[in-house]
């Protein structure tokens, strides 16, 4: 049963245009990133980037570099696109992309690491075989069918995407329209559109649109009845994000996923009429079968239980941020906050606070995530902690006053401010003690 669900071959002209316009994309996002300034202000003006802890050795290219990594990464892109060496420009830039994630998250989005998983994916699946250079080149290698597997695991990991996304958006602040009003606040200056998106019921229409919306397109795509619609409100409701939100490439990487739920027949007729359609729907059992299968267990088990660890890890992650990330909570939360270093001389026996001035070493995004997040807090006074032991041989203690606002509310007390966070280890699976847990969410600030 199993190996009939998985291997029986189906036409492959979905994965075929979805190769095209994947490649497309991941090309604009890269060159995009150069032409928009967004590489000069995240990877070259900053002193030094917030990597995901674990990854020091990532840092940016000194001088111009990093301008001509995006650039490699927009040639291989191209080789996606139009099937030139598939497999390895596919590999190649799978790993750019996992430098510049792992390199960098003050720029952090879920859509990201969503496109580090589909690079993945994407280097897995024989998406070069029609279509493509490689197939001109070599004739011999041309297939218009894959193992139904392919399409499948795409499926399966929108699914899962989509239902958390919908599932941690059920919360006091996302159901009293907290959440959206502050949204749309920002929103007010936008031509046409912003003054309507300050009303009640734009915001009662986005709370309620949003859950249902990413709860309910995966089953209503798939049901056939039902799939036009759907269709047809991916592209209102994709098209309004990338208005309003402006969030790169992924609303139209979202309505290209559809070419997995529409009827083989149809997407052949509609790109790809000159190719032979495949329907033999053969049960070809393949050599990496034995691999094939436990690769896909562990790959959607560790899909379904990661974003879930935070319910093992105490406190509100509304709040604490741990376990916030590779967990698709979108657009949950506003966060403010006011933060103050202070470093202290071990050697100084009046043991006097110093505060930094983090304008010195910080850009103005860069202030705003180690005002409201403990694991650039931490990062931060590490930082500081190496650059007075280098600069002036000097061995300090880093101490945190932080005051944080979520959606808006009073501001609290955010680290135990008696933590010297420049001799703390980071905790990578469990709480860190220093982040203040409240039960009462309306609690004042902790003196």
């Amino acid at each position: 049963m199993i190996q009939r669900w998985l291997f029986t071959h189906i036409d492959n002209s979905a994965l075929i245009v979805f190769r095209v316009i994947f490649g497309f994309l991941i090309t604009a996002e890269s060159f995009g990133a150069i032409l928009t300034g967004w590489v000069r202000r995240t990877m070259i003006e900053p002193q030094f980037t917030f990597n995901f802890i674990g990854f020091d050795f990532l840092q940016p290219l000194p001088g111009y570099g990093m301008y001509a990594y995006f650039a490699l990464m927009g040639l291989m892109g191209i080789g996606v696109m139009i099937g030139y060496k598939y497999r390895w420009s596919m590999i190649a830039y799978t790993l750019l992309w996992a430098g510049v994630y792992y390199m960098q998250k003050t720029s952090y989005n879920n859509h990201y690491y969503l496109l580090l998983l589909l690079c993945i994916l994407m280097a897995m699946l024989p998406a070069g075989d029609y279509f493509s250079v490689d197939a001109k080149q070599h004739p011999e290698s041309k297939k218009i069918a894959m193992p139904r597997w392919c399409s499948l695991l795409i499926i399966a990991q929108l699914w899962i995407v989509y239902t958390y996304a919908s599932v941690a958006k059920i919360y006091p602040d996302w159901l009293d329209y907290t959440v959206a009003k502050n949204l749309m606040r920002a929103k007010a200056d936008y031509p046409i559109v912003g003054a309507a998106l300050q009303h009640h019921w734009a915001h009662v229409s986005i709370t309620y649109f949003g859950i249902l919306f990413d709860l309910l397109i995966i089953p209503l795509l798939l049901w056939k009845r039902t799939r036009t619609i759907a269709f047809g409100i991916s592209i209102f409701f994709h098209l309004f994000n990338s208005f309003v939100f402006q969030i790169g490439i992924f609303p139209y990487m979202s309505l290209a996923f559809t070419l997995f739920f529409f009827s083989r027949e149809r997407v052949h007729r509609l790109f790809l009429r000159s190719k032979q359609f495949y329907n033999e729907q053969e049960i070809i059992v393949p050599s990496y079968k034995n691999l094939l299968i436990p690769f896909l267990i562990i790959w959607c088990t560790i899909q379904i239980a990661l974003p879930l660890r935070h319910w093992a890890i105490p406190g509100d992650v509304l709040w604490t941020e741990e376990g916030h990330k590779l967990s698709w909570r979108m657009m949950l939360r506003g966060r403010a906050g006011h933060t103050n270093f202070y470093i202290v001389d071990h050697n100084d026996p009046e043991k006097r606070k110093i505060r930094v001035d983090k304008t010195a070493y910080l850009t103005k995004k860069q202030i705003r995530n180690v005002s409201t997040k403990p694991d650039t807090m931490w990062q931060f006074a590490q930082r500081l902690k190496e650059i007075y032991k280098t600069e002036q041989g000097m061995d300090i203690a880093v101490y945190v006053d932080s005051k944080v606002s979520v959606n808006g509310k009073k501001y609290r007390r955010f680290i135990d401010p008696d933590t010297d966070l420049a001799q703390v280890a980071w905790n990578y699976f469990t709480t860190n003690p220093w982040v203040i847990k409240y039960t009462d969410t309306e609690e004042a600030v902790k003196k």
